[in-house]
């Protein structure tokens, strides 16, 4: 489901990366290229870099990277059609029918029917709250303090006591009982058939950012259980990457974004003025979450319930969001057990108060430690110091981790006799031990699987691309010696090829290439490709890096083609190839090109 590259090109060259960027982040020239502070991670010191030449962004901090569409897409949250569309009312540039592959307009036809049957049903939900049948959920809203306006706002609805209210009333569309199966509306059972999944429930519209009904949640009016229930995953809707009340809260003017437990303590914090406040959906803060939030905002407020169960959901999503960039601190909202409690008894005012006062999420890490040991015996207190220097280990950053030195020996020294020195020694020691696995903060990807460390041959190929793009001019020499399909990385033969193409075209160019990569990881890749900071000096260094290079990409491309082949013919070839290396290793001091 695409645009035509041309389409896609003349809305690209239309915008100015500069010009685009400069809207959302301060840009500084140096040199040929504008520096400016990251807006997809925490920083002091600029290092998001956008190249008017190239007309692409690169982050030497995170890695984050790509051309105008890439950058549209990361920073709003919007998928690739939604930015190319963006971009194109930017630009004036009118966009013509989409082009469908058949498989593609099925695919998008379907997303689009299941979107419709959840607006169809959102507004019934909404009709049903009004009609007499709905008076308990409305009389359950009043009392909970919500007013009509914010019912209206949150699209708040009530599902009809009997099991087949919206089933029946969906049928009348001519929607398939196999549609409202994977709507996640409906159960069916072999003996009673198709059924509601909400009945007799005030319903919470859930909406993506762009404000589309993706779910419900439904909270039971009565005795039955569960209390709350969601709707399942759907092929619109992802609990692990969605938020409750974000698509009101993504344009607020606050610095930072609340992130609470469930609607009700959202819909209570917008109604007093703090739409800033935003909900997960029945799951622990997921990856997909920091992510989702890192786009809006560079803070977040936690605020969980007060009990035992918040502590640990504080405590899971503080790691979890500083590996995503996203800085945090925790609301202590005692006595009282979550925000929609607190603003009922002390207001508005009292509550900003305490949002005012939220902790420093390490040192809320502390203290939470703090309550595991015996604190008035020598072991415990040794166990407690132990804990913070494994924690303090996890910071990266040596300037980072010596402010929580002092910070910790400002809030306990005194009391235990322990100073800076005392704790830094501590930490020193802790490291040569190395720190335990489950404590240490893992590398900044969407993936939460560690990624595996590239080879050597794989190294090869990413830095001749690299090469390649800084560098056209080195083509005719590089293409004597290596073609696209002597890279083995899928990813960097796709690279090779267009790159190839584009020179054989007359036009090398990273920023165009970047328009055929839509997945996030891989835009972030190939834009590391064209961003790589060679740091070489002098012409024998370079010489002999190239000569490495080439080599190292033969050699790669020979031991593949081994393992693969299964012919007689193929082994001769590779008999073949394997001669050819020989005497290309036997004459590397003669392949060379200039940097200059």
């Amino acid at each position: 489901m695409r645009y035509s590259d041309d389409i896609i090109e003349e809305v690209r060259t239309k915008n100015d990366i500069v010009d685009v960027i400069s809207q959302y982040v301060r840009l500084k020239r140096q040199g040929s290229s504008y520096f400016g502070l990251c807006p997809f991670h925490n920083e002091k010191s600029p290092s998001f870099s956008v190249s008017p030449g190239k007309q692409m962004y690169y982050c030497f901090g995170c890695g984050a990277g790509g051309n105008v569409f890439t950058f549209i897409m990361e920073y709003e949250n919007f998928t690739f059609g939604e930015a190319l569309k963006y971009l194109a009312d930017r630009a004036g540039v009118e966009l013509p029918q989409m082009e469908y592959s058949r498989e593609a307009k099925a695919a998008a036809d379907y997303k689009a029917m299941l979107l419709e049957i959840n607006k169809l049903a959102a507004r019934y939900f909404y009709y049903q709250l009004r009609k007499e049948n709905g008076q308990q959920a409305w009389r359950y809203l009043i009392d909970r303090g919500v007013f009509e306006e914010t019912i209206k706002r949150f699209g708040l609805g009530y599902s009809n006591k009997y099991r087949d209210d919206l089933y029946k009333y969906l049928k009348q569309k001519n929607y398939s009982d196999s549609l409202l199966r994977d709507s996640g509306l409906f159960q069916a059972e072999e003996a009673k058939g198709m059924s509601d999944k909400f009945y007799n429930r005030v319903i919470f519209p859930i909406m993506d950012v762009n404000s589309r009904v993706i779910g419900f949640g439904g909270r039971v009016m009565g005795d039955g259980k569960p209390k709350y229930l969601n709707s399942p995953e759907t092929k619109v809707f992802d609990k692990g990457r969605n938020l409750y009340g974000l698509n009101i809260a993504r344009s607020t003017r606050k610095k930072y974004l609340i992130v609470c437990e469930g609607y009700m303590d959202v819909i209570a914090m917008h109604q007093a003025g703090f739409t800033n406040a935003v909900a997960s959906l029945g799951t622990a803060l997921t990856s997909g979450h920091a992510s989702l939030l890192k786009r809006y905002t560079q803070e977040v407020l936690l605020l969980y319930d007060s009990d035992e169960a918040g502590v640990r959901a504080a405590l899971r999503g503080i790691p979890i969001l500083k590996e995503a960039g996203v800085e945090s601190r925790v609301v202590d909202l005692k006595p009282y057990k979550d925000p929609d409690e607190f603003i009922k008894n002390l207001g508005g005012e009292a509550f900003e108060e305490r949002l005012s006062r939220a902790m420093d999420s390490f040192m809320f890490r502390v203290s939470i430690a703090e309550r595991e040991f015996s604190m008035n015996e020598p072991q415990g207190q040794n166990g407690f110091f132990q804990r913070c220097a494994q924690m303090l280990l996890e910071l990266p950053d040596e300037l980072e981790r010596n402010l929580y030195i002092e910070a910790i020996v400002r809030g306990y020294g005194e009391r235990f006799g322990v100073n800076a020195q005392d704790l830094r020694r501590r930490v020193n020691t802790q490291a040569l031990k190395g720190t335990p696995a489950e404590m240490r903060i893992r590398p900044k990807t969407g993936n939460p699987e560690k990624k595996e460390k590239k080879s050597g041959g794989d190294k090869a190929q990413k830095l001749m691309l690299t090469w390649l793009t800084a560098m056209p001019q080195i083509f005719d020499i590089v293409e004597k010696y290596v073609q696209p399909e002597d890279f083995t990385v899928p990813l960097y033969r796709q690279v090779a090829q267009m790159l190839y193409q584009q020179h054989r075209e007359g036009d090398v160019n990273p920023a165009r290439l970047l328009n055929h990569f839509t997945d996030s990881e891989e835009q972030r890749e190939v834009s590391s490709l064209f961003h790589a900071q060679i740091p070489l000096e002098g012409s024998e260094e370079q010489k002999k890096a190239f000569a490495d290079t080439i080599l190292r990409i033969k050699e790669e491309s020979l031991a593949q083609s081994t393992r693969t082949a299964s012919t007689m013919e193929e082994l001769q070839k590779m008999v073949e190839k394997k001669r050819e290396l020989e005497k290309l290793r036997l004459h590397a001091n003669e392949l060379y090109i200039s940097f200059e």
